[in-house]
């Protein structure tokens, strides 16, 4: 299976102004190819990728107005026309239901403030020794945190809001084998812990309170300053590299958790939470924005498939896993979120609200809730 690694990179000064030409020459052949497919009558036929790269890249190169073009490799350039092909791809397969998740919408322009990046495939880019040398651009200093598994296949030179740059490579491996230590768990995320297994213990989410405020004070002052200062853009700098130190640590977070979680379970069970709803409430948008539930689950399963015998259940989100005893199946009905302790009168077992839940989540996805009625 096809993975991702990314490494951090540092370009010289020179380098950093090559960065910001093949981005900035990526960044128009991408809008150059979407505003010809958009220019198209309706009901007539779209011009292939193929075509496409000769209309924005080979052509263009040939007028005064984009013979910049010339000054960078091809290789992202072509690659950038790909990108466009995929938005397309994805977009068509999300409006006929074959893509799940949420609804894709059509392609749009790519901004200058925006992340930016660029993708070599092997003709592009080699690896000299601890350096990545990229075609036209030279050799660059690498952070490599870890070992490459395996070749890669393509890597991505990428810029976010921060100013920082990385480079994320396409690497092949395969499965690995781990022992579990418990046959199965059940999980249910919370925001105050951020998830309760049931197993009895907590797993507690990092603190973002402090970083919050911070982001909040930031953004106050970045909406009070004149657009297009120098100020304004220091303002902006300093409050991208507040919101990417707060999503570090939640990456890391997830990274760990989720890594425990397949790793010592062989079936780890999920809810399906309805989180863009959720996220509707203005009291806990920011609360429940700040946990990550969405990335957790999309981490666990991709960890599933790299480790042999490992799968992940997702329960229905209507099944009532707050409003069942877990010992004696007795069913008490819906109870409100300031109860977080629950007596069953059937057996006569105190719950602790999301350890109860958690035990129903396991069963449910293993079906052994009939059992226990």
């Amino acid at each position: 299976m096809k993975v991702r690694y990314q490494y951090r990179i540092y370009p010289t000064p020179q380098q950093v102004k090559g960065l910001n030409q093949l981005f900035g020459c990526c960044r128009v052949v991408y809008n150059d190819a979407l505003a010809i497919v958009r220019s198209v009558p309706q009901g007539e036929k779209w011009p292939s990728n193929a075509e496409l790269q000769k209309l924005v890249i080979t052509q263009a190169k040939k007028t005064a107005e984009r013979k910049w073009l010339a000054d960078v490799s091809v290789v992202p350039l072509q690659q950038s026309v790909q990108d466009l092909s995929v938005a397309f791809k994805n977009f068509f397969e999300s409006r006929s239901g074959k893509r799940k998740g949420s609804k894709v919408g059509f392609p749009r322009f790519k901004k200058k403030l925006n992340q930016q990046s660029a993708r070599f495939v092997r003709t592009g880019f080699s690896l000299k020794g601890n350096k990545l040398e990229l075609a036209k651009l030279g050799r660059f200093k690498v952070k490599w945190s870890r070992p490459l598994p395996s070749e890669p296949s393509s890597v991505t030179i990428i810029r976010n809001t921060a100013g920082q740059y990385h480079a994320s490579f396409v690497v092949e491996i395969g499965s690995i084998n781990i022992e579990p230590l418990r046959p199965s768990i059940g999980v249910d995320l919370g925001i105050k812990t951020f998830a309760f297994l049931s197993t009895g213990d907590r797993v507690e989410s990092p603190g973002y309170n402090r970083l919050d405020r911070k982001t909040r004070r930031f953004q106050r002052k970045l909406a009070r300053q004149v657009k297009g200062s120098k100020r304004r853009e220091k303002t902006r700098l300093r409050l991208a590299k507040l919101k990417l130190k707060t999503a570090n640590i939640r990456k890391d977070f997830l990274h760990k958790t989720t890594t425990q979680l397949i790793h010592e379970n062989q079936v780890v069970v999920l809810e399906d939470l309805a989180v863009k709803n959720m996220l509707g409430n203005r009291k806990l948008a920011r609360a429940i924005s700040e946990q990550g539930w969405g990335t957790a689950r999309t981490l666990c399963e991709a960890k599933a498939n790299r480790v042999n015998d490992r799968e992940v259940r997702i329960i229905s989100r209507w099944e009532p896993t707050s409003q069942i005893c877990s010992d004696c199946g007795f069913r008490w009905g819906k109870v409100a979120l300031s109860v977080r302790s629950i007596l069953c009168v059937s057996c006569g077992t105190e719950h602790d609200r999301d350890g109860n839940a958690a035990k129903n989540i396991e069963k449910s996805g293993l079906g052994l809730t009939q059992d226990s009625k």
